[in-house]
């Protein structure tokens, strides 16, 4: 499945990742470093956030009638990941 563009309000962006990667966390810091335009390394990692749990799912991973998904908060986006490789990033709002 091909990328999806941002969403009409700029703030939802779509991603397919390949679930054979060696490390799914570096797809997902790559592509916050993409939508906010600084280096990968300038980032925090991603395992201080969720640990493996990313890893787990895809080298793992449960039955497909499971349907396993996880969501987490990185670097201002909520992001939502599936079993299947498809990827949400969600904008979050400036907390006031």
């Amino acid at each position: 499945m091909p990328d999806r563009p941002r969403g009409e309000d700029g703030d939802v962006v779509y991603r397919t990742f390949d679930v054979d990667e060696a490390d799914p966390n570096v797809s997902v810091a790559r592509t916050v470093a993409e939508l906010e335009d600084v280096d990968t390394n300038d980032l925090p990692p991603l395992y201080d956030c969720i640990d493996h749990v990313l890893e787990h799912i895809f080298s793992d991973p449960p039955a497909p009638a499971a349907e396993t998904e996880i969501t987490f908060s990185y670097e201002g986006y909520r992001i939502t990941v599936e079993q299947d490789g498809s990827a949400v990033f969600r904008k979050q709002g400036k907390r006031e």
